[in-house]
């Protein structure tokens, strides 16, 4: 029993460190952003955006998001246990906060999942890694 209670213990850990890291560059599917995924505080990663497209930063203007590059678009991202992490997405186009799942596929592709409405309405998207 208490062998088996050792192995239990052990597992949550086993989880969080099969978590691959997110940190680095990452461009968005129709190439019209780059984020730079970073440390923002104690286990957690954030996402500002480093370049933007002419395009997608007037659209981000026109939705009253006055500079697209510097702004942060993944808050308070944390390992959720699973190999993948969660916290929150900014979405420019539509000038809201949603709830974001980020899981990795690979070495150079990430999965950003972003979820309005109780979970009721999401959009996923594969970010690839940049030099």
């Amino acid at each position: 029993m208490k062998r088996t209670l050792a192995i239990l213990a052990l597992l949550p850990a086993a989880s969080q460190a099969a978590t691959v890291p997110i940190e680095g560059r990452w461009q968005n599917p129709k190439d019209t952003v780059i984020i730079n995924v970073a440390p923002c505080g104690e286990a957690t990663w954030c996402g500002d955006v480093t370049w933007a497209s002419q395009e997608a930063a007037a659209e981000a203007r026109q939705s009253g998001t006055p500079s697209l590059v510097g702004a942060r678009l993944l808050t308070g991202l944390k390992p959720d246990g699973k190999g993948g992490y969660t916290g929150r997405v900014f979405l420019p186009k539509r000038k809201m906060h949603a709830t974001a799942n980020v899981r990795t596929a690979g070495a150079d592709t990430i999965i950003v999942k972003g979820c309005l409405i109780a979970g009721m309405l999401c959009k996923e998207q594969r970010w690839t890694r940049v030099g």
